[in-house]
């Protein structure tokens, strides 16, 4: 048995609102305003994303006008040329960050963070934008219920995967903080037990207490430079 978790098709946004390259300045206002949007994708004639147009771009052209009869602070070159963009081509951040609709939440939030941006365009393998992704649809995930976290782990982790009885490892599980309770043979399965545990969606974090007889890491440890010393929670035999 194996945890499925939630892929980006899942938490899209599929309605997606898009404009061309030539369209101006006042009409993408208008869009934003009237789908309740923060931004909108800049699209070519096949549907293929050009770029980004969000608030933060419309308001540098405010940003740009003189206050109290005193001229604006100097800025980059590239947000000059946007705050005098009368167009999405002008306007749009590019590159645009894209992702697929088969990739798992956990693979978007890394796209994310690796570029710090906070949404992805989702595309085909034609390219075509096929949905938009934002931080708060991956954030979804961790309004999982604790009983159903609690369910998966002991079903699927602990019975599924590592066929460990339900007396050898309990689970609680609170606000997302998983504790996993008890003993088992293997230092090695204590530690998978923790990492698999650790990737069920809704997670927070992991809270390790699993005990153990046999510590069948520690050859390998003693072979790898700088390692700690034994995991104090091992038990004498």
């Amino acid at each position: 048995m194996t945890t499925q978790h939630s892929t980006v098709s899942e938490v899209m946004t599929r309605d997606v609102v898009t404009v061309r390259p030539d369209t101006p300045f006042k009409e993408i206002t208008s869009v934003l305003s009237r789908h309740g949007i923060s931004a909108v994708p800049v699209a070519d004639a096949r549907g293929a994303p050009m770029g980004l147009v969000s608030e933060a771009d419309l308001l540098r052209k405010q940003a740009e006008q003189p206050a109290g009869g005193q001229a604006a602070a100097p800025g980059w070159p590239r947000e000059k040329a946007k705050a005098r963009a009368e167009n999405a081509a002008g306007l749009m951040t590019t590159p645009v960050v894209t992702a697929h609709a088969d990739w798992t939440v956990a693979q978007a939030a890394r796209e994310m963070d690796r570029h710090r941006v906070k949404r992805l365009l989702v595309v085909d393998e034609a390219d075509h934008i096929t949905g938009i992704v934002s931080r708060s649809d991956l954030l979804h995930v961790y309004l999982r219920p604790d009983e159903e976290i609690r369910e998966e782990i002991r079903a699927d982790v602990l019975k599924g995967m590592l066929r460990l009885g339900g007396d050898e490892v309990q689970v609680q599980v609170h606000e997302g903080v998983v504790t996993l309770r008890g003993e088992v043979e293997k230092r090695s399965t204590a530690q998978i037990a923790e990492r698999l545990a650790g990737g069920v969606e809704g997670v927070v974090t992991i809270r390790p207490m699993i005990d153990y007889t046999i510590d069948d890491r520690a050859a390998e440890d003693q072979r790898q430079p700088g390692i700690e010393a034994p995991d104090p929670r091992r038990r004498p035999l």
